[in-house]
């Protein structure tokens, strides 16, 4: 989740990024997911609440703090990079109490990458809509694996949904995206990523030498992780369910009780963990996700400056945009517009649909997470 980058909070941006298809969605091989480059929304200081509520527009989903980047005695490229490395040294041996001398010899271990930066440079593709988006995850195989993953792990999923008030198939649609139910994790050393991205890629250095330090302070919490060995997505994401190091610090869980939090292969971990992930970031348990809507004619387009659900129905009825009859309704909403296959589709994305978009800021990978969901739900047989 992993883990992430928070880019440009417009509709119009968000539905443009798109994950190559080489490999699966987010951050494996792709755009980074939570497992994104980027930090985490953090909760709108209390000013800007009475200019939401002047405004019409209902209260941002609160969001834990920002994760910590590097200083910029880390990240500017003005200083040389040998300095840059020893200043990385002093600001995580200071900020998370690892010993100076093992992060040394890690970091003397570790590699520079062209195919990272490159793979981190490339243009982004061109932009595909949703009707060809959809089929890339929302397809036959993706569902029947879904489903045979769910009832291969059953109790323990639907144990960790009566817990966390996540259901079990939210999970089960993340990990399928994001690896193919752990069939691609990614290939590159998490060291390696972070390494190269931290010091040799200035525009996003104060993130990755950010998680850098996260990587030797989660590894000194959880010794069976080795630092030289683990792999990941050209961005640092690790495991099942493509976790960066600070979410996997922060936010995994125990989900057994034997003492420690594996994410790369142990599933009872990797479904604790994605279901508290969900839950820090707001999740309202039995609340419904999305809605279909209709565009009244005449209507004028409207698109929301950012994905929070802050604008109250009744108002998005007045600009013309309702549920369908028979979808679910919540307070608050945003709305989505896309290119279906057989014409501009509208939905209604409620709470927990913005929950789903901070592991990836696309609406359309959000959606289909949901989709997916719902087609393991029924293929599972609805419990």
């Amino acid at each position: 989740m992993s883990r992430r980058d928070h880019a440009a909070p417009r509709l119009a941006r968000w539905a443009s990024a798109l994950l190559p298809l080489a490999l699966v969605a987010c951050a494996t091989q792709a755009a980074p997911s939570d497992a994104d480059a980027a930090t985490p929304a953090a909760t709108p200081p209390p000013a800007q609440a009475p200019a939401a509520a002047a405004a019409g527009l209902l209260p941002p989903v609160p969001q834990p703090p920002e994760r910590p980047v590097a200083p910029p005695a880390v990240v500017d490229p003005a200083i040389p990079r040998e300095q840059r490395i020893a200043n990385f040294v002093d600001y995580t041996a200071q900020t998370y109490g690892v010993a100076p001398q093992r992060i040394r010899d890690a970091l003397g271990r570790a590699e520079y990458k062209q195919n990272i930066i490159d793979a981190i440079s490339r243009p982004a593709e061109a932009v595909r809509p949703w009707r060809d988006y959809r089929p890339i995850f929302v397809n036959d195989q993706r569902i029947s694996g879904g489903v045979r993953f769910y009832r291969e792990h059953r109790a323990a999923l639907d144990r960790v949904a009566a817990e966390s008030g996540v259901p079990a198939e939210y999970i089960v649609a993340i990990i399928g995206v994001e690896t193919s139910y752990g069939r691609i994790t990614g290939n590159y050393r998490v060291i390696d990523a972070l390494y190269t991205l931290a010091f040799d890629f200035p525009r996003r250095a104060p993130f990755f030498a950010g998680e850098l330090a996260q990587l030797f302070a989660l590894v000194q919490a959880e010794p069976q992780l080795d630092i030289m060995g683990l792999k990941g997505s050209y961005a640092g994401a690790m495991g099942m369910g493509q976790f960066m190091p600070s979410s996997y610090r922060l936010w995994a869980k125990d989900g057994d009780g034997d003492g420690r939090r594996d994410l790369l292969t142990h599933t009872p971990d990797v479904f604790a963990s994605i279901a508290n992930y969900f839950v820090v970031h707001g999740w309202e348990r039995g609340a419904p996700v999305v809605a279909r809507a209709d565009r009244a004619p005449g209507a004028a387009e409207f698109k929301p400056e950012t994905m929070d659900p802050v604008h109250p129905l009744p108002r998005l009825a007045e600009l013309g945009y309702a549920p369908r009859a028979g979808e679910p309704v919540a307070e608050g909403a945003t709305l989505i517009s896309l290119e279906g296959e057989a014409g501009p589709e509208y939905w209604l994305g409620y709470r927990n649909f913005y929950v789903i978009t901070r592991y990836n800021r696309s609406p359309m990978y959000s959606l289909s997470v949901h989709q997916l969901a719902q087609a393991i739900r029924t293929g599972a047989g609805g419990a």
